[in-house]
């Protein structure tokens, strides 16, 4: 079992004791436990229930060391039954799980019925299937033995635990099938259409995937003590509004155009569901109203849906969602047609209204934009609001939908005084049409009893006075620098601009990385005449920068961690090298890391070479735990790398073990991490819920990815800071009362940094202030007067597409320039993937099984492709079977394109940007 695996099934656990009976299992597993654990688990089981046994179950199995262990589990998972559990572990993605969560939430609220109406035996022949074999055993003994009503409370139990996503229709068949009638309180949609999972393999770039930044999900509090979402989307009677509520909503209650500007915490998806509840039932007999809300991302959208689900089923009002996930299989256009709300993530709009779909806004009476300050430049919000403010200012007589926007903080941009802020905003409101910015005024105290605003400590730390690791890192850089301008050398008159001044750069530091990223595209789009040279050069070179760029890495975790992590960072990595194409230069470099190696072992267990910045941090959080020892902690850091190292030496720290450490970070892929998958952070949320023995969360920015974390009361920013925004942001996880916020740094800049923010922060408020003591009219007018001029610039851009460049060209080899295949033997496959057709591109590349093979989407992983140039190996993509073809998908960062008349080589980072003519993919072609 790798760690990687070690650790992902301690994250999921909570799915898997949410399921596993592991008393079914323990027989398989009898090469692995001990007799006396095996019996632990069966008395665990009997005395306090299944749950608990499969939790011991689990503690066990994570303290084998034996090789094999793993494997066995799947293996008995596999012959007992546990099809979706094993499908799961094997792919680490709880999805089809996670969704049965709605139907085991009805199953519990009709538990009494189902006990009194159902007899398990007439429907037990129909639903075997989704149960264990042992079960339908245990049921039918319960019903012999105890009666029906048992037998039925038993069922219920096993089907609360089934892991097959087909149980909740199977269970509707065999209702009707008996012609019961709980039945008709048993609800599956039978409309509903399996979501198509988006190509989630990092690997594989898709054409249209923007990142933007968001404010977190926040939980609803509708009532006077906190909620998590999940609680608020089944609360069933109507919640009375907050003063303060009432407040926000009242301009939009008024039917203004309104931004609402509220602190993270307080209720503003609680203040969107009266405003549309009030529009949907001002209209008059014979007219109605069609409300859209705008969520960013999945979790959001997800979590919002469920929200306005609960809220407004009561009313009779249809609602429906459309997300990316499974646009592929609905209609837009009939869903917007036949539902009251309608909750989108934006890009499904933007493509609506781009391909006529939807004719225009005028299909709506009212649209709600979620975390609204993300709506400028190319954000799909902006563009959503082009189509509005087209039709508005040309004269339109079609009527345009009501625009309300949330957020937590609407910034100021690169604002340095308040008249700047002030037009910032301007330029928000005109992008939305709002005329009116709605705070809280009349109801700050009863607004400070729910929302706590933590207090702020700076605390400058000492770095190391003797940093003896960087001095033989800085050494290896250098001379590894120094090989990169040997090769200088060789290029004659070919001049590489300031590419050979690389002296005088700080070592350690993310403007060295950006460097050397800089330094290593240039190099890959340098042409010579003589190509067997340029593909020896620039493989060098890209070699020379990779390994720069890794002992940059590893001189940071040093700055911020421990030694020994930084150590082990690099050992992995040359452990990896040696596996890959492992040529001369890379032999050379591993050699020079090797000779050093003792001397680095011997540093990073020296007493005297501890980091005084961990001391400092441990200092803070045993000081906070000995004055609440019921704290809870988010501790955010700039990088993955950190939040591994810091996350090692809180387990190896024996004054901080009691906080048991779990990790939150991003689930995009870098050069150097796969990052987390959804269902990950979302195991790993609920457990740092749910568990008082889980005390810290170490973070990334993953609040950037729409991920909703709970309440604490203490907020540590290590060497960790951004703009204004993110600093309401990341201060607003510290919700509890009494709560703290802690910036530590040995960077004084940052702290001046910080500072600059909480300046930013009231520029903003007093911005605010301000605007709203305009006269309306006024107002109105600025806001008028800024959208003429921005749809100025936009006509005068022009709306043009690119021009398509018909030219055939060349794709090489990123890292050895190696000829790979031409553009007019790509094609595309379904607007998003990217293939290549014909024998010859077979010759050019080489396959090695997938680490982790699975079905995504509309393709099955099977292998990685990588250049089959000797000593190259660098990776091109994916292998997968699409319908009945087996096929490469590759990513176009892995290439250089270059035009063949004039040699000119060109880097895309995504293909989007490569404006050639993109052919579809077309079957016949292939069985040609």
């Amino acid at each position: 079992m790798t760690a990687e695996e070690r650790r992902n099934l301690h994250a999921f656990r909570d799915y898997v004791t949410r399921i596993l009976d592991p008393t079914h299992v323990l027989s398989y597993m009898a090469p692995w436990l001990r007799e006396d654990e095996v019996q632990y688990v069966q008395a665990e089981k009997n005395n306090k229930g299944v749950t608990e046994a499969a939790t011991l179950f689990l503690k066990f199995l994570l303290g084998l060391q034996e090789e094999g262990w793993f494997r066995g589990f799947l293996d008995a998972l596999h012959h007992a039954g546990y099809s979706g559990l094993y499908e799961a572990i094997e792919n680490w993605d709880f999805h089809k799980i996670e969704k049965l969560e709605e139907h085991r939430l009805l199953l519990r609220r009709l538990q009494p019925e189902f006990k009194t109406r159902i007899n398990p035996n007439d429907i037990l022949p129909e639903i075997s299937e989704c149960l264990i074999n042992q079960e339908c055993e245990e049921i039918r003994q319960v019903c012999s033995n105890k009666g029906p009503m048992a037998g039925a409370e038993k069922l219920i139990e096993c089907l609360l635990r089934s892991d097959k996503e087909n149980w909740p229709k199977h269970l509707k068949l065999a209702l009707e099938k008996e012609e019961s009638n709980f039945s008709e309180l048993w609800i599956v949609e039978k409309g509903a259409k399996e979501e198509t999972k988006e190509l989630e393999d990092e690997e594989v770039e898709t054409s249209d995937i923007q990142i933007f930044y968001k404010e977190e999900p926040e939980c609803q509090n509708l009532s006077q003590n906190a909620c998590p979402p999940s609680e608020v989307a089944h609360t069933q009677s109507p919640i009375k509004p907050r003063n303060y509520q009432l407040e926000l909503a009242g301009p939009a209650l008024e039917g203004k155009n309104t931004i609402i500007c509220a602190p993270t915490g307080c209720g503003k998806t609680f203040v969107a569901l009266l405003i549309c509840e009030h529009h949907l039932q001002k209209f008059p007999q014979g007219q109605k109203g069609k409300v859209v809300f705008f969520a960013n991302q999945l979790p959001v959208y997800e979590q919002q849906k469920n929200v306005f689900l609960k809220h407004f089923e009561r009313y009779g009002y249809k609602i429906a969602g459309i997300s990316g996930a499974m646009v592929e299989n609905i209609s837009v256009e009939q869903i917007v047609e036949n539902n009251d709300i309608i909750i989108l993530t934006p890009q499904i709009l933007v493509n609506g209204l781009k391909n006529r779909t939807i004719p225009s806004l005028s299909v709506f009476t009212l649209m709600i934009f979620d975390e609204c300050h993300n709506t400028s430049k190319r954000h799909p919000y902006n563009v959503i609001m082009f189509h509005y403010l087209d039709q508005k200012l040309g004269g339109s007589s079609d009527p345009l939908p009501q625009v309300i926007g949330l957020t937590a903080s609407v910034g100021v941009g690169d604002a340095k005084n308040t008249t700047e802020a002030m037009e910032y905003i301007c330029k928000l409101c005109a992008s939305l049409d709002t005329s009116v910015l709605a705070t809280v005024r009349d109801n700050v105290e009863e607004l400070k009893e729910i929302v706590y605003k933590p207090q702020k400590f700076f605390r400058k730390v000492k770095s190391r006075t003797n940093n003896r690791f960087k001095s033989v890192i800085s050494e290896l850089m250098r001379e590894t620098e120094s090989l990169a301008k040997s090769v200088f050398g060789e290029l004659g008159t070919v001049s590489l601009e300031t590419l050979s001044q690389i002296q005088n750069r700080d070592f350690g530091t993310q403007r060295y990385e950006q460097w050397i990223m800089t330094f290593q595209k240039k190099c890959s789009v340098l042409r010579l005449q003589d190509k067997d040279k340029e593909s020896r050069i620039c493989r060098a070179l890209f070699l020379y920068t990779s390994h720069l760029r890794i002992l940059n890495d590893a001189l940071i975790i040093n700055e911020h961690a421990r030694t020994k992590d930084a150590l082990e960072y690099l050992k992995g990595f040359f452990n990896n090298v040696r596996t890959a194409g492992f040529d001369e230069i890379e032999q050379g470099l591993t050699r020079r890391f090797e000779e050093r190696l003792q001397e680095l072992e011997s540093i990073s267990v020296d007493p005297s070479n501890e980091n005084p910045k961990l001391k400092d941090l441990c200092f803070i959080l045993q000081e906070e735990y000995h004055l609440n020892p019921e704290t809870r902690t988010i501790l955010f850091v700039k990088t993955r790398g950190l939040v591994d190292a810091l996350k090692k030496w809180i387990e190896e720290n024996s004054k901080l073990t009691f906080l048991k450490p779990e990790i939150l970070t991003g689930r995009g892929k870098t050069t150097k991490d796969r990052g987390m998958t959804l269902p990950a952070q979302k195991c790993v949320l609920d457990a740092f819920r749910a568990h008082g023995e889980k005390k810290i969360l170490i973070a990334t920015s993953v609040a950037d990815e729409g991920i909703d974390i709970a309440q604490c009361n203490l907020v540590i920013l290590y060497e960790y800071v951004g703009n204004v925004i993110r600093m309401i942001q990341t201060r607003g996880r510290g919700r509890a009362r009494g709560s703290k916020c802690f910036l530590v740094t040995s960077n004084a800049d940052v702290i001046e940094k910080e500072k600059i923010n909480l300046y930013k922060e009231k520029m903003m408020n007093d911005s605010i202030l301000s605007l709203q003591e305009w006269d309306e009219k006024a107002f109105k007018k600025k806001i008028h007067q800024i959208q003429i001029h921005e749809k100025f610039i936009r006509d005068s851009q022009g709306k043009a597409e690119p021009k398509l460049d018909k030219k055939n060209k060349k794709l090489l080899c990123r890292k050895c320039k190696a000829f790979a295949c031409h553009t007019a033997d790509i094609r595309v496959i379904e607007e998003s993937h990217y293939t290549v057709v014909g024998d010859a591109f077979k010759e050019c590349f080489v396959t090695k099984l997938h680490p982790k093979p699975k079905s995504v989407g509309i393709f099955e992983k099977k292998a990685k492709v990588f250049c089959a140039r000797q000593n190259c190996s660098h990776d091109w993509g994916i292998h997968v079977k699409y319908k009945t073809f087996e096929i490469p998908i590759i990513k176009i960062e892995s290439f250089v394109v270059e035009d063949i008349a004039t040699g000119e080589q060109r880097l895309y980072a995504k293909w989007r940007d490569f404006h050639f003519e993109k052919l579809p993919f077309d079957p016949a072609e292939m069985s040609k």
